[in-house]
């Protein structure tokens, strides 16, 4: 049997090990090369990426269970889609400059107001020096239009990620809502943890006045493993 991600079956091996291998290292399962959902052979940028992925696979029990393997989803995800569907997966990203989740703030409480402002405007303001993205920010919901140029340099810095931090940063956009919060985590500029309180911020504040229900919490604990996913992939594909 020729292993195939994404297909819910018993575990048939006995040992996975990374694998140094045409295109980059990949996975063996008792010396069969692993395969994406689409077919294509997992094939990681790092050895410290393959041999995290690989782990995940000596860690699953008698039934594999993709959904306890973030490093590999991931891997597969850019090698099946985010690769082959690059410019689908940069207009995806660039929806989100339109209605960045930091770009929207408050007016009130008063509070809430000034955490948006200490927690929110120096990422608005690093989006502005780094990228060279000068977005505007408004109160309200009410969408409103970026400028082209912010637009045209949040793009240009998207066509300039490889794959394999575009995937990172695709996952993160669709975890916090923001692409600038996204991008920063790609650069390091935040880690995970950063990233999780700076996009639950407004929940935060709801759970402090309100208090928190178990399917809230189970959607923010998803939300962070997603965060801290992604920001694995980035360490482990940057390490020698």
């Amino acid at each position: 049997m020729e292993p195939v991600l994404g297909k819910s079956i018993k575990r048939f091996y006995k040992q996975a090990a990374a694998v140094a291998g045409e295109g980059g290292f990949v996975i063996h399962l008792d010396g069969k090369p692993v395969k994406t959902p689409l077919g294509h052979r997992l094939a990681l940028p790092s050895l410290a990426l393959a041999e995290a992925v690989a782990a995940e696979w000596q860690a699953q029990e008698t039934e594999i269970k993709p959904h306890t393997m973030p490093l590999t989803q991931l891997s597969s995800t850019a090698i099946d889609r985010v690769g082959p569907e690059r410019g689908a997966i940069t207009a995806q990203l660039m929806a989100y400059a339109g209605t960045d989740l930091l770009c929207y703030r408050a007016d009130f409480p008063p509070e809430l107001v000034k955490r948006q402002a200490l927690s929110w405007q120096p990422l608005v303001d690093w989006a502005r020096t780094a990228l060279g993205a000068e977005l505007t920010v408004t109160e309200g919901v009410i969408a409103i239009a970026q400028a082209p140029a912010a637009l045209t340099a949040l793009k240009a810095h998207l066509d300039g990620l490889d794959v394999w931090v575009l995937t990172a940063a695709q996952s993160a956009c669709a975890a916090t809502g923001s692409l600038v919060l996204a991008l920063a985590l790609a650069a390091g500029r935040v880690d995970a943890e950063a990233a999780f309180a700076v996009s639950q911020l407004d929940e935060d504040f709801q759970i402090e006045q309100w208090g928190e229900d178990y399917e809230a919490a189970d959607r923010r604990a998803a939300l962070r493993a997603d965060l801290r996913a992604a920001e694995r992939l980035l360490n482990l594909c940057r390490a020698a």
